[in-house]
């Protein structure tokens, strides 16, 4: 669903509760739920249909997708179960099982254990993880919550939503097939332990709303974000595909959704605009910081996002507009 529908379908749903430190009437990647003074729980679930054709990676994919929400809200992941809805007309048995193991392996690179799960049969094959993950109550990191002033990291590339429609279409070559792979199944589990060390006032992962999405959820009453597009990492490939209008769905929608909301200081062509509400999967991690830690995380985690991580913006005070990109 697009944000706009998505914010409607939940308006009257929000619980009332003071043990409930984060629930999903902010947009919060995760909720927390205290256990007690020392101990507070966080918990998400995702799901994604097949974004590459080898079921092991689309596994991994799957498991990274899911387990990102826990690590944005600065968390270690403790179980996830499985929720599997399986296209027995065109996968085996066996590729269930690769998928399943794909996902189970990078549960185990976080820490993780898998306790179980639930499968149904479905006309079209999807998978994911619902999450469990353990934090200090003062320790949660809040996607809205950007101090002014603080530098906007990006920890991975954009344009995974157009890469991946262009998979289905066989328009990529296979260098390029393994490169956006790797990159989707990459966890931000590293990337999210290695900045709790650093001045971080606030931090959201970049999925299906895009980064300019995301980025609207993440401003408050008193903040704006300054995004430089120049400054953006992106997929090259993303570029000449997204002006041969391979664009998912999901982009266009993000697209409409943000068109009031962001002021374009400078005249961006039409591909940037695309690549900037591209519904990414098993993105990275949008984290506002001080400028000083910035230059010192981002060398610290290069290898972590091949290369890609970047000061995109800044937080600025609110202006006419929640997002202003340059």
């Amino acid at each position: 669903m697009g944000p706009g529908d998505l914010k409607q379908t939940l308006c009257n749903l929000s619980p009332s509760d003071e043990k409930i430190l984060v629930g999903f009437d902010t947009a919060e990647d995760a909720s927390v739920y205290q256990i007690n003074e020392n101990q507070a729980i966080v918990q998400t679930l995702d799901f994604i249909t097949p974004v590459v054709d080898d079921p092991y990676i689309y596994g991994q994919i799957a498991a990274a997708n899911s387990l990102s929400d826990v690590f944005a809200m600065g968390a270690d992941v403790t179980t996830a179960l499985n929720i599997v809805g399986f296209d027995k007309k065109n996968l085996s048995s066996e590729a269930l099982g690769e998928i399943l193991n794909g996902g189970n392996e990078k549960i185990k690179e976080c820490g993780g254990l898998l306790l179980g799960g639930h499968t149904i049969e479905a006309p079209e094959m999807y998978y994911g993880l619902s999450v469990t993950g353990i934090i200090h109550p003062n320790d949660v990191i809040r996607n809205n919550t950007s101090k002014i002033g603080h530098v906007l990291v990006l920890t991975k590339p954009l344009g995974m939503g157009i890469l991946t429609t262009a998979i289905k279409r066989d328009l990529l070559e296979d260098e390029t097939m393994r490169h956006c792979a790797d990159i989707m199944a990459a966890l931000n589990y590293l990337p999210s332990k290695i900045m709790r060390k650093y001045d971080v006032s606030s931090c959201t992962d970049i999925t299906g709303f895009g980064l300019l999405g995301h980025s609207l959820e993440s401003v408050n009453e008193n903040t704006s974000f300054s995004i430089q597009c120049s400054e953006v990492p992106m997929i090259q490939e993303a570029i000449g595909l997204s002006k041969d209008n391979v664009v998912p769905g999901g982009t266009k929608k993000n697209m409409k959704y943000m068109e009031d909301k962001v002021s374009y200081m400078s005249r961006l062509s039409e591909y940037s605009k695309t690549i900037l509400c591209d519904a990414q999967t098993s993105g990275g991690l949008l984290i506002a910081m001080d400028k000083n830690d910035a230059k010192e995380y981002i060398k610290e985690i290069e290898d972590l996002s091949f290369g890609y991580a970047s000061v995109i913006g800044e937080v600025i005070p609110k202006g006419l507009k929640d997002i202003i990109v340059y």
